[in-house]
């Protein structure tokens, strides 16, 4: 028999010795999400006490990242809040499998799904990248344009289009206000390569939760592009990953939950959270062999080098 899965957010890890970066997270989609064995039965946990939970265990510093026009909205709201000064800084984009349903795509995928519009989606690409354009400008405590870049795992011929042009459209935002860019890239590897390569990628471009191998970070590397690890680089079967995270300069390494998904092994299936950052440093560290404490100062000045101070 398997192990038994549990219904709340994994264990609390020993604390860091050296606070870290949880470099992207969706607070929005955890907020209300019920914990009663980890949070002494409050049943609905809020920002304030994620934020207090991750500073426990050492992660101190997150950036939140809205990438649709709801969460965007939600996102530039709580980046007002001066309670949060000092711990959180955001990204905003249009996600590439929204763009596709801004665009008036309604591709079935390969699973024989179809897509879930939902009436935010009346609105047309060009208008929604416009609203990311505005709260970037806008909020001074923005500082990515992500997540944006291109999802084919569902994506047929006409949903590749749309992305392709709203990640461009996004690349040269980010651009023209000099921030950060936060990249998805799941089975397109070389399409958001291509992009990349023929617009010319900002100064400081991140692929958030890494998916490639070995061959594709020395490429990213010597482009001095950034590559953000999150529970996948925990998983037994991994071992692309870990060989990709042994093969960049410490210097282009960053961390991430991408709470509310993808926890390090053994919590699969469980959600996640920013706190449980601190579980994917420590299994980095074991991957590098280097001390716990030198590489969690690495990370958090490579975060400051990104995404400015908090």
């Amino acid at each position: 028999m398997g192990r038994k899965r549990e219904r709340g957010f994994p264990a609390d890890p020993e604390p860091l010795g050296v606070p870290v970066v949880d470099n992207h997270t969706h607070l929005d989609a955890i907020a209300g999400v019920l914990d009663e064995r980890a949070l002494g039965g409050a049943p609905v946990p809020t920002v304030a006490d994620h934020l207090t939970r991750a500073a426990a265990a050492g992660v101190d510093r997150l950036v939140q990242v809205g990438c649709d026009l709801p969460s965007i909205a939600w996102t530039d709201t709580l980046l007002t809040d001066d309670a949060h000064r000092g711990n959180l800084l955001g990204a905003v984009a249009i996600h590439p499998n929204e763009a596709v349903l801004h665009a008036g795509v309604r591709e079935v995928g390969p699973d024989g799904l179809e897509p879930d519009p939902r009436p935010h989606h009346d609105v047309p690409l060009d208008d929604a990248i416009a609203r990311v354009a505005d709260v970037a400008r806008a909020n001074p405590r923005v500082r990515a344009i992500g997540e944006t870049g291109m999802d084919l795992y569902r994506t047929g011929p006409q949903g590749e289009k749309a992305q392709r042009e709203s990640f461009r459209a996004h690349v040269a935002l980010a651009k023209e206000l000099g921030l950060a860019l936060q990249i998805h890239d799941r089975d397109a590897h070389a399409q958001v390569i291509d992009v990349l390569l023929a617009d010319g990628a900002p100064e400081r471009t991140v692929f958030h939760c890494y998916s490639g191998d070995e061959e594709m970070a020395r490429l990213a590397a010597a482009h001095g592009w950034y590559l953000s690890f999150a529970g996948p680089v925990t998983y037994p079967k991994n071992d692309h990953l870990r060989a990709a995270l042994r093969a960049l300069p410490a210097e282009l390494v960053l961390v991430e939950t991408d709470a509310p998904y993808l926890p390090p092994h053994p919590y699969r299936g469980q959600p996640n959270a920013p706190y449980v950052a601190a579980h994917t440093v420590r299994a980095m560290a074991a991957v590098l062999e280097r001390p716990l404490d030198e590489l969690c100062a690495t990370l958090s000045a490579t975060s400051t080098r990104v995404y400015g101070t908090w």
